[in-house]
């Protein structure tokens, strides 16, 4: 049975260094049966068609998941209703006469009956009285890392939320809580262990509402830890400094106004430096050092709480007694999911032929189909997975063609594509004909879901057409432009496509033509066709470099237009192969282009071993820094250093409300970099 490798039980995967900001036996008991009994008196009663159960049991509101009622006595034209509202044909999945997998609709909270019918026959038809619970809310996202801090939105239906709501997640508290309306409210999850968990929310009136497995523990990235927050800045400013990857304070660092190096403030044994004087504001900018720690400035804080997460320095001369810094590494649990891929067309509750992918034609190809993790990143190329993940037309099943996939634990989702593919070939090719999807497959750490089933019934037939008009060069580039198209499907994120990405080289303005893209019907409704374009030097993807925003739709007949390139930054000063006097940066770029809301420059120095981040609102082209280099082992040495200028564009963005998240590609909607080189001149 192939397997996908996701993940497993292992300690953090392929990346033992995970950060607080890329979020965080026996035998058998042997019972004594007294004297032995007609085994007749033992078995219920089995009508010839029943429902018996549903797993899970429980589930939002606003519907999704996915759920297997068990029974007997259904075909494969069974009906399926849930609170008297029948379930869409197209979300229904009949496995064999004893299970039905379907995608939960939305529905009204509490208890609501389960029903089945086979087709018209109304003599079939059977029903389980409050089989299936809706919960009166639920958490959006309801994954994080066991380090906590995940800021997740609880959207009721019916209830009655005020100020003063108390929310508990593994009975600890939410903190930070912020009511929005009577039916949402935010809150940052506490940290606990992995696995499920339970929120309770109680309000003012002391009405307290349980929903169990609402969120669950694990470590999937949220990047929303850290940075600026609290209210205008006033006449105090109170600093916290963590580690990035353990979590812990950093006593000691070096907090630092301005460029008042004098003035530094140590932070105490649980990382906290507070400044209290009547002029600090409107705006301060700040900078925090630790030995053997990347140092970060925040240009012109207008609030009053920094939050940094300091990254360790890893090199031998940052050893303490024969122990590096901490860099994570705790053991971290994912789970297995295994299934099956179904086609249509087969006699009943057997497996049928891949009728909607063509025969290959020349011994070379051959007929295949890989399963995949919807992404977060749209822009990504798509890759074809390793040849021992392959799910062939001589696979084992019953139903369909077996799968096996390893994962972090979450709510999770999958996509499919069978298609032809040709690994004789550099690089391999492969043309998909046929997709499918599963959504809300819910798996705690070291979990093994089984029986999930990937209906493989939508076509690759559809063509979307892009109008682009690549960015202007500079003298030093950019020289082509990649666009690329993803499917955007809820908030599971992007499925990538063989077809999804065309280079072309610039100057670029016309249309480009994708064929092979899905409808938006059936288990996509409600997706959308996204489009974003990557403008960059040489074929080696290097700077300058332009990424534009995503633009999005929902329907193939009409162009996506892609135009809006953020415009390529370029250091004024130093200018290239000068020195710096570590104190002063200045930069512009030219007009026109997306707006640029935040610039991110990246200092690295000493070998590559230290990396400088400095945040500096959108609006300025010019940052004046703190001299580190007269601190001890707290900043970059002299000598050849690299600086990075990035321009982001981020919708919606408020720089006192900054997080981590914001200071990578990740968090931005559309950016431009470039690299320059310079010489960090001695004090």
């Amino acid at each position: 049975m192939p397997i996908l490798g996701l993940g497993a039980c292992v300690a953090r995967g392929e990346n033992p260094l995970t950060r607080q900001t890329e979020d965080d036996a026996g035998g058998p008991t042997i019972l004594d049966g007294g004297d032995p009994k007609d085994s007749s008196f033992d078995l219920p009663d089995a009508a010839p068609h029943a429902v018996l159960g549903v797993d899970p049991p429980h589930g939002p509101w606003s519907g999704g998941g996915l759920a297997t009622i068990r029974g007997n006595g259904f075909s494969s034209d069974a009906r399926v209703w849930i609170g008297g509202l029948e379930v869409p044909s197209a979300s229904v999945l009949v496995v064999d006469p004893t299970r039905i997998q379907i995608t939960v609709p939305p529905g009204n909270p509490g208890a609501q009956s389960v029903a089945v019918q086979n087709a018209e026959d109304a003599s079939t038809r059977a029903e389980l009285l409050g089989g299936y619970s809706y919960d009166v809310f639920y958490a959006e996202p309801n994954t994080g890392p066991t380090s906590g801090g995940t800021r997740i939105t609880l959207r009721g239906d019916g209830t009655s939320w005020s100020a003063g709501t108390e929310v508990l997640v593994d009975l600890k508290p939410c903190t930070n809580v912020d009511v929005k309306s009577p039916t949402e409210l935010q809150c940052s999850v506490p940290a606990t262990t992995q696995g499920t968990k339970p929120i309770r929310v109680t309000t003012p009136d002391s009405v307290s509402v349980d929903v169990l497995d609402a969120f669950v523990y694990g470590d999937t990235s949220n990047g929303f830890r850290g940075g600026l927050s609290g209210d205008t800045l006033g006449g105090q400013l109170k600093v916290i400094v963590l580690d990035d990857y353990s979590g812990n304070a950093i006593p000691g660092a070096q907090v630092i106004l301005g460029g008042d190096v004098a003035g530094a403030v140590s932070t105490n044994t649980q990382g906290v430096a507070i400044f209290s004087q009547e002029d600090l504001g409107p705006k301060r900018s700040v900078t925090i050092a630790s030995k053997c720690y990347q140092p970060i400035t925040f240009a012109d804080v207008p609030v009053d709480t920094v939050t940094a997460y300091l990254s360790p320095v890893l090199s031998i001369a940052c050893i303490d007694e024969g122990d590096p810094p901490a860099t994570g590494g705790q053991g971290s649990y994912g789970v297995n999911v295994q299934g099956e891929l179904v086609w249509s067309g087969g006699r009943e509750f057997e497996k049928a032929t891949w009728t909607n992918v063509p025969d290959p034609k020349d011994p070379d190809s051959k007929q295949a189909a890989y399963l995949f993790r919807f992404t977060s990143d749209a822009t990504r190329e798509f890759s074809l997975p390793a040849e021992g993940t392959r799910v062939q037309p001589d696979a084992p099943g019953k139903l369909g063609y077996e799968f096996s996939a390893s994962t972090s634990a979450g709510n999770l989702s999958f996509y499919a594509l069978a298609g032809i593919e040709n690994r004789k070939v550099n690089p391999p090719l492969f043309t998909a004909y046929a997709m499918g999807v599963v959504k809300g497959i819910a798996a705690e750490p070291g979990q093994t879901v089984k029986d999930v089933y990937i209906p493989m019934d939508i076509p690759l037939d559809h063509a979307l057409t892009v109008q682009i008009q690549g960015p202007t060069p500079t003298n030093k580039g950019p020289d082509r432009v990649r666009t690329s198209i993803a499917i955007r499907v809820g908030t599971e994120g992007y499925a990538l496509l063989p077809v999804g990405t065309r280079t072309e080289l610039l100057p670029l303005s016309g249309d480009l033509n994708f064929v092979g893209m899905p409808a938006l019907a059936g288990d996509l409704l409600g997706s959308s066709y996204v489009a974003g374009a990557r403008a960059f030097t040489g074929a080696s993807d290097t700077t300058p470099r332009s990424v534009l925003a995503l633009r999005g739709q929902t329907s193939s007949a009409i162009p996506i237009n892609l135009t809006g390139f953020v415009q390529v930054p370029r250091l004024e000063s130093p200018a290239t192969n000068q020195s710096w006097d570590g104190a002063r940066l200045t930069w512009d770029w030219p007009a026109g282009g997306s707006s640029v809301e935040l610039v991110v420059i990246q200092i690295l120095g000493n070998s590559g071993l230290v990396q400088w981040t400095v945040a500096v609102p959108g609006s300025q082209k010019a940052v004046d820094l703190p001299d580190l280099r007269t601190l001890s082992d707290l900043g970059i040495k002299p000598g050849p250093i690299t600086i990075s200028v990035s321009l982001a564009n981020i919708q919606d963005f408020d720089y006192g409300s900054l997080v981590y998240r914001q200071l990578g590609t990740r968090g931005w909607n559309a950016y431009a970099t470039d690299v320059f080189q310079l010489h960090l001149a001695a004090p």
